[in-house]
């Protein structure tokens, strides 16, 4: 079949499948099969395909159709201009947490204000609390080069992809990665920055959570408990006492969470939530106070 022939049927089939977004599967899963750009798709449409690539072809549609998100099948995902792997062992990055590094690195030029406290903060010390495939940890070591940034992660499996993906972008030196749950190794007042895209999704929610990402994303990365708030109450208390004076939590969370993120926060400083595009609450930030039970 030619290539043209094949990429209507898979539009066909997937739009049969009820799969969002049919076209643009179709034609990312076979850039996937021939490793080619969307050019090269339009510009040989008469080209055939043999049976070999003709049948990962119908592998790749087989596992999109039953559901399977096509960035499991590719093995990629993009998030801040960088290409990562991604495997079932970590949620897959997107785009509405690129948010939480726009909020980092617009607060780190607050955290660096007074000009005396540079000396003082050389290297600007960030955690990335259940870092999954790296994303964030990747991006803010990318855009600080002054920042000493640990990954930390509860997954080995997942710890192995942000590994991976650190040495692919070249950014193995500037990261640390260290197996752990939550805050727990973190010793008092040491921290400027901790940041986060905890688990929000309460199990009482997963009805409104797309069936794709219920089946197959990690549970623990997407439900954190009943409510959806039981991580992020665990994470407050912790950030608190690890954060130095005046230090950031910076956080992604849900609209259906933020009133009560809110309420969890009360007692910091200069606390806000930042929408996503959509106008939806996406990102909780707040400053330690300088007077501050631990």
């Amino acid at each position: 079949m030619r290539l043209k022939e094949s990429l209507d049927a898979a539009t066909a089939r997937l739009t049969a499948e009820q799969v969002p977004s049919p076209r643009m599967n179709a034609e990312l899963l076979l850039r996937f099969v021939l490793n080619c750009d969307r050019a090269y798709l339009f510009a040989h449409p008469e080209r055939e395909l043999p049976a070999e690539e003709s049948t990962r072809y119908e592998s790749a549609l087989a596992e999109r159709a039953r559901g399977v998100p096509a960035q499991y099948i590719t093995g990629h995902q993009e998030f801040w201009g960088m290409d990562l792997l991604v495997t079932p062992a970590v949620l897959i990055p997107r785009p509405e947490t690129e948010h939480v590094v726009e909020a980092v690195l617009d607060s780190v030029g607050r955290a660096l204000l007074p000009a005396e406290d540079l000396a003082a903060r050389q290297k600007l010390q960030i955690v990335d609390v259940g870092t999954g495939s790296g994303a964030i940890a990747l991006a803010l070591a990318k855009e600080l080069p002054q920042a000493e940034i640990v990954a930390v992660d509860i997954s080995p499996a997942a710890l192995e992809i942000a590994r991976a993906n650190a040495i692919r972008h070249q950014l193995e030196s500037r990261i640390h990665f260290r197996e752990g749950n939550l805050l727990d190794a973190f010793a008092p007042e040491t921290l400027d920055f901790i940041v986060s895209n905890p688990p929000y999704v309460g199990e009482s929610e997963e009805d409104t959570v797309q069936l794709e990402v219920r089946k197959f994303e990690p549970r623990n990365a997407v439900f954190a408990g009943p409510r959806g708030t039981e991580v992020i109450e665990r994470l407050i208390p912790q950030a608190k006492a690890t954060l130095k004076t005046g230090g950031w939590l910076i956080m992604e969370i849900s609209g259906s969470i933020a009133e009560e993120v809110k309420k969890l926060l009360a007692g910091w400083e200069e606390v806000s939530l930042k929408p996503d595009l959509q106008s939806i609450p996406r990102v909780a930030i707040a400053r330690k106070p300088k007077e501050s039970a631990h």
